[in-house]
């Protein structure tokens, strides 16, 4: 069944006409419309012709509604605000954006820095989704992910934010201002975590070892938490070493909340900002990648590993 078209009388008549009842006058409305007084006079005229009865009683000074007028002039106040409101509240949907990301990331990258990013992009809502789960972003379960690993996203658009490499790091108290030698590290209290997806070959202390050239290491000795913000706060309490991402710890490094023992990195993988192709926030997920490149690079200045002492 075919659905009938509405018979609508034209929008610019219909704006004229709710502006001028709105402010009882044709200057006030012409000017809230850019367009003249006369035009204003033109538009409604032409309303009443279609309506057939006037709208305005028109005086030499003033104007004001007929019975008519009244009738209408609520629907259509009503109906422009509902309209105004509906574009602000898809407005502002279009401003949000979803991130998911994971735990560590979350804590040590984007939450420190949310109110930098708010100063600078206040139109601009984030909703951050802390997770180790990888997300489907083509079923839309976020906008933008975060994701480590060896950077084949295909067919997802792309982009790689920062490689990183694993330091022995731990908190200034265990090391009493001085470097540690391999065997000392491995004679720590040594902290991991546990990789979600074993088969990324992610650095552990197992390859640490090995490049430090210690032999006999059982990695089974070490205390392993479940997360890798758990071993980053495990770390700065002084529980132990920990093998850690420079780029999650450069912030601690930097503060000297936690220092680098030994100056062996192993390399790690390559964080990595994957979206939808067919994103409609396309542009807003570049905006927001734009500031988190910008937060990683000032993030990413690690300062020197302890030297030893001189004398």
């Amino acid at each position: 069944m075919t659905t009938p078209r509405r018979k609508l009388p034209p929008l610019n008549a219909l704006r004229a006409f709710e502006a001028a009842a709105r402010h009882l006058s044709f200057k006030e409305a012409a000017d809230e419309l850019y367009v003249t007084a006369t035009a204003v006079s033109h538009q409604i005229r032409h309303l009443e012709g279609l309506v057939g009865t006037r709208l305005f009683e028109r005086r030499a000074r003033s104007i004001s509604l007929t019975t008519a007028g009244m009738r209408l002039y609520p629907v259509l106040r009503d109906s422009f605000d509902r309209i105004a409101a509906g574009v602000i509240e898809l407005s502002t949907a279009n401003q949000h954006l979803r991130v998911n990301t994971t735990p560590a990331f979350a804590s040590k990258v984007i939450v420190p820095a949310l109110a930098e990013f708010y100063c600078s992009h206040p139109d601009l809502l984030l909703s951050l989704d802390a997770t180790e789960k990888v997300v489907d972003l083509r079923r839309g379960d976020a906008d933008l992910a975060i994701r480590y690993g060896r950077g084949d996203h295909s067919p997802l658009s792309s982009q790689a934010l920062a490689a990183d490499c694993y330091l022995p790091v731990c908190s200034p108290q265990l090391t009493k201002g001085r470097p540690f030698t391999p065997d000392e590290v491995a004679g720590s209290k040594l902290l991991q975590f546990a990789w979600r997806n074993e088969h990324l070959g992610g650095p552990t202390w197992g390859r640490w070892m090995a490049a430090a050239g210690v032999d006999g290491f059982e990695e089974t000795r070490c205390l392993t938490l479940s997360e890798e913000s758990l071993v980053i706060q495990a770390a700065i309490e002084g529980a132990g070493v920990a093998l850690l991402s420079s780029v999650l710890v450069a912030s601690d490094l930097a503060s000297g909340r936690l220092v680098q023992v030994h100056p062996l990195k192993v390399a790690g993988l390559t964080f990595t900002a994957v979206w939808a192709t067919d994103s409609p926030k396309t542009a807003l997920i570049e905006t927001f990648l734009r500031w988190l490149r910008v937060r990683i690079s000032n993030e990413g200045n690690v300062p020197p590993d302890i030297r030893p002492e001189k004398g």
